[in-house]
């Protein structure tokens, strides 16, 4: 009897009974060989438009994941679904962006790259309105899109280093696919940053080899690409803790190949300034990978002649360092000494820079360490035929921490810098940097007049002893060339 009930209920028509009704319907209306086509044309169209989707989802989602999940036809928009098919739907659309469109060519346009775009559009919309549902289907869907996307090879890089190392005014390169790839970029940060997002079932899918990929796109010579990619790592970074420490150490690869083999990379302002805000939440007191980290991978980042490019966020993750830990100033500023340029005056400048801000944060006891050697480096500053050089150096003197430091080590430090000012009072070209040393000698002279003269002394006494030793070079050599025009030609062995 029950049966016999359900069999007199009308039944929920197909797709496939959908065409084959409109197209008997339209043979009321044309021929049977007109029909034919039209329906063949359909379900080419159709099908064809299915086919891509049905290949994606295959590859993405295993059987496991993929139980429950309804398709929907992904050219719906989400306003034309019931709220239970959206999340289908989100699904359908997310595997339709996996088909990448090529933008080589710009005067090329296509229907199925404009399809894309607005489909990009509207998943962005849809996130950024709180609809969306993250759960596991859609997160491995959203990876494999964002994977499919965003992960490429660059092409070589063709421009060439200047001698300088200046590469400002180079005329950045912009991707012609940026105006998908933002949109990818934003759905991305969009994911990420998903207050319902289930961490635990994201890194199942955002996993070592997506972040490893995720940071190979740093080194984009796009500023666009790279300034989102720093937004998303470091709120992957935050969300995502169990890998911080794939994070560090990863990012700590990327900086020895670029210091010990290429000296090529774009991305490297971008991962210290991300690291800026994660040294700053350090826990105190540091842990001894983290200052092997700062050892290991900032310091030797000072050696590089790009430096300049990136210098301003190397200070801010240096100085981040030593305010966590104090102690760490001593063996900052033996880095700076160890690869501090000789023939380079613009890197410098910067060292010298660094160099200050470092000192106003060094206690007594670790600049004890120090003073020596930093000091003999001061005094060449002093001495360099570079005006820039010569005269951002005798600003140190400026900063009432370093004043402060001096004071209570003159003993040691004068004598260190007294002959360097004295060379420059006779010898320097520059008037402002003649100015600024006799500024510093009257300084030296109302801190201790008794030392200053003691060293004036010496110093006399040292040119008296030098003077003395170079005439008894020049009086040996002398007899020395007596001697060889004495000897007669025939004692010569070999005929001249």
């Amino acid at each position: 009897m029950l049966k016999q009930i359900l069999i007199k209920l009308p039944r929920k028509l197909q797709k496939s009974d959908l065409l084959d009704s409109s197209g008997s319907d339209s043979g009321n209306h044309t021929s049977n060989s007109g029909n034919g086509v039209q329906c063949a044309n359909i379900g080419n169209s159709i099908s064809s438009r299915l086919s891509v989707v049905k290949r994606v989802s295959s590859a993405v989602f295993p059987a496991s994941i993929m139980v429950g999940v309804e398709a929907v036809e992904p050219y719906l928009s989400f306003t034309d679904v019931s709220s239970l098919q959206k999340q289908s739907l989100f699904i359908s659309k997310l595997n339709l962006c996996c088909e990448v469109s090529d933008f080589s060519d710009p005067d090329k346009t296509s229907a199925e790259q404009d399809l894309k775009h607005q489909t990009l559009i509207e998943l962005v919309d849809f996130v950024s309105t709180g609809s969306a549902k993250f759960n596991e289907p859609a997160i491995a869907a959203m990876c494999k899109m964002c994977a499919v996307n965003l992960f490429r090879v660059f092409p070589p890089k063709y421009r060439s280093n200047s001698i300088s190392g200046e590469v400002e005014d180079e005329e950045p390169m912009f991707d012609p696919s940026w105006s998908n790839l933002q949109l990818v970029y934003d759905l991305l940060l969009g994911f990420i940053t998903y207050s319902s997002l289930d961490a635990k079932v994201a890194k199942k899918y955002v996993y070592h080899s997506f972040i490893s990929r995720l940071l190979d796109l740093f080194d984009s010579e796009d500023p666009r690409e790279r300034d989102c990619l720093k937004t998303i790592l470091h709120r992957i970074y935050g969300k995502l803790m169990v890998h911080r420490p794939f994070v560090r150490k990863a990012v700590s690869n990327i900086i020895y190949r670029f210091v010990f083999e290429t000296e090529r990379h774009n991305g490297i302002a971008e991962l210290l300034e991300i690291f800026g805000s994660i040294i700053s939440g350090f826990a105190v007191p540091l842990k001894e990978e983290h200052k092997m980290f700062l050892w290991k991978s900032l310091i030797p980042l000072h050696k590089p002649k790009l430096v300049g490019v990136y210098h301003q966020q190397l200070t801010f993750c240096v100085v981040q360092f030593i305010d966590k830990d104090p102690k760490l100033a001593d063996s900052v500023i033996k880095g700076l000494l160890k690869y501090w340029p000789v023939t380079n005056s613009q890197k410098e400048l910067m060292f010298i820079s660094e160099l200050e801000e470092v000192l106003e944060m060094t206690s007594m006891a670790e600049f004890l360490k120090i003073m020596v050697p930093l000091f003999r480096r001061i005094a060449f500053c002093l001495n360099s035929s570079h005006y820039q050089v010569a005269e951002r150096t005798h600003l140190l003197w400026n900063n009432e921490h370093i004043l402060n430091l001096v004071t209570h080590n003159r003993q040691v430090i004068f004598p260190l810098i007294f002959p360097a000012l004295e060379r420059n009072s006779e010898n320097h070209w520059n008037q402002a940097v003649l100015n600024l040393t006799q500024s510093i000698k009257k300084m030296l002279c109302e801190m201790d007049e008794e030392l200053v003269l003691a060293c004036r002394q010496k110093m006399e006494e040292e040119n008296s002893q030098s003077s003395e030793a170079t005439e008894k070079r020049k009086l040996i050599w002398e007899r020395l060339e007596t001697a060889a025009n004495v000897i007669p030609s025939a004692a010569c062995p070999v005929a001249c």
